[in-house]
């Protein structure tokens, strides 16, 4: 059996994700988002996050899976990644659970049209559920997150 990793499991479409809770910041109500300029369309912006700027991303539109309106389920997922916080707008954030390392499997090369670079693996939680982890340190890569870092309100 390998060793537990607790992750806090949050849903976009019709699938459930997970993001390892040691790298999660916090997770926030949806707020106004300033738009910036000049950034690739699932930038959605940044926002003010108890006197930090932290840039958001929309992780349906980062990949590729068609936009919905946003619902009082809808959270802002803020993330450690690459010694900056990024928020990740997703459909709703449900739990947090262990999974044994284990039950996590290499990805195949494209899960519900999500790239399997952006995976670290999938997850069996049980018979019949799987949770598909992300791998963030290419969710977002080294050139979009020098990008991120230039971003001023």
């Amino acid at each position: 059996m390998g060793e537990e990793l607790k992750v806090i499991v949050f849903g976009l479409g019709n699938e459930e994700y997970g993001i390892e809770v040691d790298k999660v910041r916090t997770i926030e109500r949806m707020c106004p988002i300033t738009r910036v300029p000049k950034t690739p369309s699932f930038i959605k912006g940044v926002i003010n996050l108890r006197g930090v700027v932290v840039p958001v991303i929309d992780l349906r539109g980062r990949f590729n899976l068609a936009e919905t309106e946003l619902t009082d389920n809808s959270r802002i997922i803020v993330v450690a990644v690459a010694d900056m916080e990024v928020g990740f707008i997703v459909d709703s954030a449900n739990d947090v659970t262990d999974i044994d390392t284990d039950e996590i499997d290499s990805p195949p090369e494209i899960i519900g049209g999500i790239k399997a670079k952006y995976l670290r693996g999938i997850a069996k939680l049980n018979e019949d559920k799987l949770l598909i982890m992300l791998n963030l340190s290419e969710v977002l890569n080294k050139d979009e997150i020098i990008q991120l870092e230039g971003l001023e309100v």
